[in-house]
């Protein structure tokens, strides 16, 4: 292996664990917020309790609705069968969310894989950054992401849309152009090298107002 491939290589590789770093922080974070609302249980019971003895029963309805919205933004969105593509798919909607970025997410997959869970949290982390990212450039009223996985016979399906305002993305050396630095371009490199290693599928395709990236991962 030249000299360049190394350096090349090596910096996949930091840009890797970097990626890897920023998913689990994004978990950590959302576990943090759920551990914390258990924590303030007690504290809501004696409030409430306090509500019913004054018999105040319009104020405990008002406080159980402030309740149900807080768990909400901590809440497990999408439950896919598979609690590593959980997490990361929910601590990348929960990114999203926070961004004004309205997320429809599918998504259905086996307890277990062929392919390893690094690969996939790899995969759709990058996935997921890319269309924020892309989203970002929009009106808040046209971002929108949407995700759908499931199994198509013996191949895991991955899909990604996100809107891009009817502006069509062109390619350069057969690869989409984009507006982000030296490490997007690394995730593109290690989203296509991982599907390429398990002998998978890959599109990108720009058109209708919309960029869609398809995978399929052989599972068998």
């Amino acid at each position: 292996m030249g000299l360049f491939a190394k350096q090349i290589d090596k910096r996949i590789a930091a840009y890797q664990r970097e990626l890897i770093e920023t998913h689990y922080r994004e978990v950590d974070n959302m576990y943090r917020q759920i551990r914390g609302w258990r924590h303030d249980y007690r504290n809501h019971i004696q409030t409430m309790k306090a509500y019913a003895a004054a018999e105040d029963w319009d104020a405990i309805v008002r406080y159980l609705d402030l309740l149900d919205e807080d768990l909400t933004t901590v809440d497990t969105v999408v439950k896919t069968g598979n609690p590593m593509t959980d997490a990361i798919l929910n601590s990348k909607i929960s990114l999203a969310r926070s961004k004004n970025i309205q997320v429809v997410a599918d998504a259905f997959v086996p307890l277990k894989l062929k392919s390893s869970e690094i690969d996939l949290c790899c995969i759709i982390g990058n996935l997921f950054d890319n269309a924020i990212e892309a989203s970002m450039q929009l009106p808040e009223d046209k971002r929108v992401i949407r995700v759908y996985m499931d199994m198509r016979n013996t191949q895991l399906y991955i899909s990604f849309t996100n809107f891009t305002g009817g502006k069509k993305l062109k390619k350069e050396g057969g690869l989409f152009r984009s507006s982000k630095g030296e490490g997007h371009g690394f995730g593109l490199v290690r989203i296509d090298a991982i599907v390429e290693r398990l002998d998978g599928y890959i599109s990108r395709n720009s058109e209708d107002g919309a960029f869609t990236t398809e995978i399929l991962l052989p599972q068998t």
